[in-house]
């Protein structure tokens, strides 16, 4: 009789012990999980040949079924400047619930403060032309487990910095804002182009950009029809990419373009359109002939700007293959000279380019 009971309390203790022995191994796994995926993370940032790169932290939310990437950056291996190529703030990374509804397994990413930075010197050399350096948004895509269907960045930073320029050139973007949705097409409808990307930020000079398009990204060869501004960047913030390229300063003006571009199948076609507007050159003591380009440039910014509204502006068709896109120089000049005797341009979107124009250019 005491031997049964005994059993019975073995049995008893045994059925306690198999789910206990489980939670405590996932509650450990739990525990360990966000290491095990900063290691991960790490050793693909440490695969990118030519590239550097580390996370400072990671954070799992299982119940999202999310993982936050803090603070990653990557830069060359052979940089000169210890400015990061990418520093990436906070990185929310997370499986898109409502596509599951639709049978569909997608991500969708959240970045905030997001920072690229392309140092100009940091990015030449021999390892650029170099068949075996992989690309590092590849590996970066890698670190999400499946397809990318939402990207929200918020407060991004993008820079172009040239170094070795006197004084250096510091091209930049703030408060960067962008949202692009049904990147993998999971809401497919009858339009062509079923992704959408809206895009704001601030420009150097305090400028105005805005980025308005629709895409088919699931095309080896996205298809695209997208709008770009910007608008009321005082031009005397760009003085140190103006003189160090051209040898004019600006005392004062505003810069704006205007863009379409419409891509059908590997085909463009669209405008770029430059306007200067009450612009005044800086009048230096210079050397004879730095002299005489400035009057040079002085002459023809006179004849060529409308007199009516004080603008300086023309439009550079552009169309062609990906592979060899050109401008138009004729046409180009042409509407420089309308501009200034003919009919001004007007500082807005022209809207006169949309896809079924790449479509139909590609054909003919």
């Amino acid at each position: 009789m005491k031997e049964n009971i005994n059993k019975r309390r073995r049995i008893k203790k045994k059925r306690y012990i198999v789910p206990v022995t489980i939670i405590i191994l996932l509650v450990a796994f739990r525990l360990l999980l966000p290491f095990i995926v900063k290691n991960y993370v790490n050793n693909v940032l440490a695969d990118i040949p030519g590239y550097y790169g580390q996370v400072k932290d990671i954070d799992i939310a299982l119940v999202r079924g999310a993982y936050v990437i803090d603070s990653l950056y990557l830069n060359k291996v052979n940089a000169d400047s210890e400015v990061p190529f990418l520093n990436l703030g906070v990185t929310d990374i997370s499986v898109e619930w409502k596509s599951l509804l639709k049978g569909k397994i997608v991500s969708e990413i959240v970045m905030t403060r997001p920072e690229f930075i392309y140092v100009f010197e940091d990015q030449q050399g021999d390892s650029l032309s170099d068949p075996d350096i992989e690309d590092w948004s590849k590996a970066l895509t890698d670190l999400v487990p499946i397809d990318i269907n939402n990207l929200k960045i918020i407060n991004g930073k993008a820079a172009f910095v040239e170094l070795t320029a006197d004084p250096t050139i510091d091209l930049y973007l703030n408060e960067v804002n962008l949202n692009a949705t049904n990147l993998r097409n999971v809401v497919r409808t009858e339009r062509e182009l079923p992704s959408t990307v809206h895009a704001t930020a601030t420009s150097i000079g305090e400028g105005k950009v805005t980025l308005d398009g629709k895409m088919d990204l699931v095309k080896e060869i996205p298809d695209m029809d997208a709008s770009f501004s910007l608008e009321n960047a005082s031009v005397t913030a760009f003085n140190d990419f103006t003189n160090h390229y051209a040898g004019i300063d600006f005392a004062e003006g505003d810069f704006n373009l205007y863009s379409e571009i419409a891509i059908a199948d590997g085909f463009l076609t669209g405008y770029i359109k430059p306007l200067l507007r009450d612009s005044k050159l800086i009048e230096k003591e210079d050397k004879f002939f730095e002299k005489l380009w400035e009057g040079f440039v002085g002459f023809f910014k006179f004849i060529l700007k409308n007199q009516g509204n004080n603008t300086l502006a023309t439009k550079v068709p552009i169309e062609g293959d990906l592979n060899q896109v050109k401008s138009k120089v004729l046409p180009t000049i042409f509407n420089l000279v309308k501009n200034a005797w003919i009919s001004a341009y007007k500082g807005v979107v022209d809207n006169e380019v949309d896809f079924d124009d790449a479509e139909n250019a590609k054909n003919q």
